[in-house]
């Protein structure tokens, strides 16, 4: 043929490793149409609660506590919710190769780019645009959905919000040694996808497990399945983000994961690799997963550690004690609150914007807050309405 008779091809056959790895790939095709159920069947880890696991869930429900209680003003939560926000975006690209620094990541942001130049500024505001969208979730109280997992994918990976089909192929993970990891064929993919979603239902509704053992057990399983032929991993982490926050872990979203995935990368793919072999038809369907439980409930307890210790920094340096007043706004007037921190007013649009909602309903919340005296109107003409914080809120960004 034309591909074998160039002398890129012959060179492609001639490399022992990648014809050891071709017929790694034909073997485990074979043998997973041998092994796989003809039926479906339901999502049930395998996983048992270690000392050390149990150890770090009582860190993270005190960790949650503390940070709950601790003194913190608007200005000083708006500043690390920020830089959590890009220190998240940041380290999750990262995991894949993104080469933007951290410096990059929050000038890219900052300066209001909305379509990325080449594509390591696609994957960051891709990454950016769906913590947004999962903001907006939370504020509307939008119960979980697997149409939820595929618009973040779409967000994430191709910068649209159309929910992401699953893959309709096979796919292989390979490495220099060869297959790291077959996931199942496609066809099986809606059906797994479906018993995931609905185990986490049902989990959560009837409380069976910490929030924190099912994110993380949602987060293996969903690259387990690896229901998209690119974008796994982003989308596995927030997924994860997403558990979190909409079930009352989002710690006011200044704390993130990533950093602590990135510290140890290694151990990060050695935690989620396990099973007795690299096909999901031959073991790793059925795989003891309590390592990876660990490993994300450890690490998630070292994000709360981290940030009660940033907390603790910024009251020594002399900031005041608001924290009961913060306490008593909503969910989305925190956001808006951090909008405050650079200009004295704002328009509905810039809340609408910060929020994910459209202008109607940003100025359906403007006309309440000022009636609840958390705005209050500077511009009363109708073209350019303007709106700054209530006196009481506004002396905490000073």
């Amino acid at each position: 043929s034309k591909a074998l008779a160039s002398a890129d091809s012959w060179r492609t056959f001639s490399n022992p490793n990648l014809i050891f790895m071709y017929i790694q790939y034909i073997i485990f095709i074979l043998l997973s149409y041998i092994y796989q159920d003809a039926e479906s069947t339901v999502f049930t880890p395998v996983f048992s609660i270690s000392p050390e696991c149990a150890s770090a869930l009582m860190q993270i429900e005190a960790r949650r506590e503390d940070v709950d209680v601790m003194p913190l003003n608007a200005a000083v939560y708006a500043g690390l919710r920020h830089t959590m926000r890009l220190k998240a975006t940041h380290f999750s690209t990262r995991i894949e190769g993104n080469q933007l620094s951290i410096e990059d990541v929050a000038k890219l942001i900052e300066a209001g780019v909305r379509e990325g130049k080449n594509r390591d500024e696609k994957e960051v505001l891709g990454y950016y645009a769906a913590l947004d969208r999962i903001d907006k979730w939370v504020d509307n109280s939008d119960a979980f959905s697997e149409s939820q997992i595929q618009i973040l994918h779409g967000i994430c990976y191709r910068n649209r919000t159309e929910p992401t089909p699953y893959r309709d192929g096979g796919c292989v993970i390979g490495g220099r040694d060869g297959i790291t990891y077959m996931p199942p064929e496609a066809e099986d993919v809606p059906a797994l996808m479906t018993d995931l979603v609905e185990w986490i239902h049902t989990t959560l509704r009837e409380r069976q497990l910490p929030v924190p053992v099912i994110a993380g057990i949602a987060h293996y399983q969903f690259v387990t399945i690896h229901p998209y032929f690119d974008g796994n991993g982003r989308t596995g982490r927030l997924l994860t983000t997403l558990i979190l926050h909409q079930n009352g872990y989002g710690m006011q979203g200044i704390y993130n994961l990533e950093e602590h995935y990135v510290d140890a990368l290694y151990a990060y793919y050695g935690a989620l690799m396990v099973g007795p072999s690299h096909n999901y038809y031959l073991g790793r369907a059925e795989a003891d997963i309590t390592e990876w439980v660990t490993y994300f409930c450890t690490g998630m307890a070292s994000a709360c550690e981290a940030l009660r210790r940033q907390i603790e920094v910024a009251q020594r340096e002399g900031r005041a004690d608001q924290r009961q007043l913060l306490r008593t706004l909503s969910h989305a007037q925190r956001r808006v609150v951090s909008l405050f921190a650079d200009q004295a007013d704002v328009t509905s649009q810039d809340i609408g914007n910060v929020l994910g909602v459209k202008r109607q309903r940003a100025n359906q919340l403007c006309r309440q807050w000022c009636e609840e005296g958390f705005l209050v109107m500077t511009d009363e003409s109708r073209r350019s309405r303007r709106y700054r914080l209530a006196v009481a809120y506004e002396s905490q960004l000073t």
